[in-house]
């Protein structure tokens, strides 16, 4: 399954530049980004059919000492329909200078005590090694989706990447941006092992710049 998210990096910025006021193009003004930061957690979990959850935050921008009201947008989700989602929660200054963070919901029926968090090896290059780490329910944080050969600087940096379990044989990426670029899945799937023991198998096809197209399986170690 596959959806269309939005995913906005913090955008913590500070000031770098000048930039004309648009209500006074007399006036010349510093560019700088409310930081936002959440009151909550960044991960959340609901199950399909569930009430949508109140994320909070709040945000200040430290060059011009204010703070600023953030808005929340919840249109992308869709509690019906397990899956990834992402929330942006966004603040916007005085001068029309944006800064946004990213909260991730997972939509799926998993229990509370599922966990496929461990080790994992690719197998097309059995050095690759990638951190799974469970952030909630249903809910799992890969530390080298591209299962990339971190000892080997030719071969790219990891590249960390949030999925969400929809069924015992599906996970779901969604589209995300990440450190490398906006990655989306495709052929995305699970496979169970010892209710999540060592066997259980991730595979996808992710779709970044430089890392192909083939379909990339993980073995739990």
């Amino acid at each position: 399954m596959k959806k269309i998210i939005i995913f906005s990096l913090l955008m913590s910025v500070g000031f770098a530049s000048c930039k004309k006021d648009p209500g006074n193009p007399s006036l010349t003004v510093t560019v700088s980004y409310p930081t936002i930061t959440l009151t909550g957690a960044q991960y959340y979990s609901i199950a399909v059919g569930g009430n949508l959850p109140s994320i909070a935050a709040t945000a200040y921008d430290s060059f011009y000492r204010e703070s600023d009201a953030v808005v929340m947008d919840l249109s992308s989700l869709d509690a019906s329909t397990p899956g990834l989602y992402a929330v942006t929660a966004s603040a916007t200054n005085k001068y029309g200078f944006v800064g946004n963070k990213t909260v991730y919901v997972g939509v799926t029926n998993e229990p509370s005590t599922f966990d496929i968090s461990g080790t994992y090896i690719r197998l097309a290059t059995a050095g690759c090694v990638a951190h799974v780490t469970k952030v909630a329910t249903g809910m799992f944080l890969t530390d080298n989706v591209g299962g990339v050969d971190i000892t080997v600087p030719s071969t790219g940096a990891a590249v960390p990447a949030v999925f969400v379990v929809t069924s015992d044989s599906t996970i779901d990426f969604g589209t995300q941006l990440t450190n490398a670029g906006t990655l989306s899945a495709s052929s995305e799937s699970l496979t169970l092992v010892a209710g999540g023991g060592t066997g259980t198998t991730l595979a996808y096809a992710i779709s970044l710049s430089g890392f192909g197209t083939s379909v990339r399986t993980f073995v739990k170690q």
